[in-house]
């Protein structure tokens, strides 16, 4: 048995009729490679089960504790069904990428079944190129960004032929799930450790409290002022160099309640014309992608008539995963609130505010506690915290009240060299992540094989015409790519 942490549990808490808290993968794979030319549904489990014994977490099945007393917990699924989980279907002709972005976003708003392991895989044909499409979707509270690739990474090969596996042990006993009485005495015998994990958590927590998503709460501003300043009266040290820059974000059409339909738009740029634009400039490749997403979603606004005079927020999720927790899986994050230059109409000067913005935000970030969420949510009890999560989205949609952040901007490292899935070779791979209330739209990179891979989510209602942004993504590259 693994129990969840506080960030893992929030993943789950947010979960509503109308948003999951599962994340996926869309790859495209050319079976070209295969010695048969084909990739069918098969091959793909015949994958899956060899490496079974290396991926723990595809065969943990979620155990929740009686009264919500306590965090659930992750116990291996003695049931545990492949057949379930991997499923396959075609476009029709002539199957096009419209096509496919349509079928990905219905699968993508459906949740995932809780009373099985929290992950499902879908191999796509029909497509119009002839290649395959490899659908993954996994459950946030099991995995964040990095350990995601970690996955992906077992299930990848650096040729069409595979690799030797290392020996594993089979999972014992030990793993399965106890009763519900022996749940709730474990419950109860935590109970107790509730105030002590509260306490362990205040001096780091407290002071920190408006870079988290309580930040919408009544009086968070005040009480984190307050904390800084008896911090800074009993240490002595005045704080950061970069002190919080005050940003509020305005509200868009992309803020409010999602509805329970998603779109999802998948696109490449080239890796080296964004370096290109890098060395010009003196930033990096983060910095640009960030400004090129607030070029593009600019022309969004310009074209709804809804530009803000201020600049818009977005949250940028980074990892604090260290080299011992690697393999460890679970979550290890920060939540990076960074402007995003949306009313800058020159993208030269749109980019430098970007660089100067997020080279000021990373100082700010390293001094802030690397377990800063989790700390922050051991101060709610387990019975109540569902319940608190959603009230802070509830805060950030309603009226007069303003979201903590308008849009999620994810960039994740990928490998530069070629890479295999049962033989295919896969072509792209791009990430689609999660919408909730107050935040609407999300854009996830990966960057693979000398490309940038975007995989954009937003609400079908709120935004109907997402399609152009990766469009617009590319234009925003080429107004720098004229300057250098």
């Amino acid at each position: 048995m693994r129990q969840l942490s506080s960030l893992d549990a929030q993943f789950l808490a947010l979960e509503t009729p109308r948003q999951s808290g599962h994340i996926g993968s869309l790859a495209i794979l050319d079976p070209s490679t295969r010695p048969a030319g084909t990739l069918a549904v098969a091959d793909i489990k015949a994958l899956i089960a060899e490496r079974l014994v290396l991926l723990p977490p595809l065969r943990w099945r979620l155990q929740e504790v009686p009264l919500s007393l306590d965090f659930p917990y992750w116990v291996e699924d003695d049931d545990f069904d492949l057949d379930f989980h991997v499923r396959e279907l075609a476009l029709a002709a002539p199957g096009s990428d419209a096509q496919l972005c349509q079928q990905v976003a219905r699968i993508i708003a459906r949740p995932l079944d809780r009373a099985r392991p929290l992950w499902e895989l879908y191999l796509i044909s029909g497509l119009a190129s002839g290649h395959t499409a490899m659908l993954t979707k996994i459950h946030h509270a099991l995995i964040d960004g990095i350990s995601g690739t970690e996955i992906t990474g077992l299930l990848l090969d650096l040729t069409p032929t595979g690799r030797d596996l290392p020996p594993t042990e089979e999972a014992g006993e030990d793993g399965s799930a106890p009763g519900q009485l022996a749940m709730l005495a474990r419950a109860v015998r935590g109970v107790p450790r509730y105030p002590l994990r509260a306490l362990r958590s205040l001096p780091a927590a407290v002071p920190n409290l408006q870079e988290t998503p309580f930040s919408t709460l009544p009086g968070v501003g005040v009480l984190g002022g307050v904390a800084k300043w008896i911090e800074r009266a009993i240490t002595g040290v005045d704080g950061p160099v970069h002190a919080r820059e005050r940003m509020v974000a305005p509200k868009t059409s992309f803020n409010g309640r999602v509805s329970a339909h998603r779109r999802v738009v998948f696109g490449q740029l080239k890796l080296d014309a964004v370096k290109a634009v890098k060395n010009a400039y003196g930033c990096t490749v983060n910095d640009v992608i960030v400004s090129i997403c607030a070029g593009a979603v600019r022309r969004w606004l310009v074209a709804h008539d809804e530009l803000p005079e201020a600049p818009l927020v977005a949250q940028i999720p980074v990892s604090v995963r260290t080299d011992e927790q690697i393999g460890t899986y679970g979550n290890r994050i920060i939540l990076m609130s960074a402007p995003l230059y949306t009313d800058e109409a020159d993208p030269v000067r749109r980019l430098m505010r970007t660089h100067e913005a997020l080279a000021g935000m990373k100082e700010r970030y390293r001094a802030l506690p690397a377990d800063l969420l989790q700390d922050a949510n051991n101060f709610i009890p387990p019975a109540v915290f569902a319940r608190a999560a959603r009230l802070t989205l509830r805060l950030a949609t309603s009226r007069p009240g303003r979201p903590t952040w308008n849009l999620v901007i994810s960039n994740v490292p990928g490998p530069q060299f070629p890479l295999y899935c049962a033989g295919a070779r896969l072509i792209a791979n791009y990430p689609l992540s999660v919408i909730t209330d107050g935040l609407g739209l999300n854009i996830t990179v990966m960057s693979y094989c000398g490309s940038l891979d975007f995989g954009i989510v937003s609400d079908r209602d709120q935004m109907p015409d997402v399609d152009k942004l990766m469009g617009w993504l590319g234009e925003a590259l080429e107004e720098l790519e004229v300057d250098v």
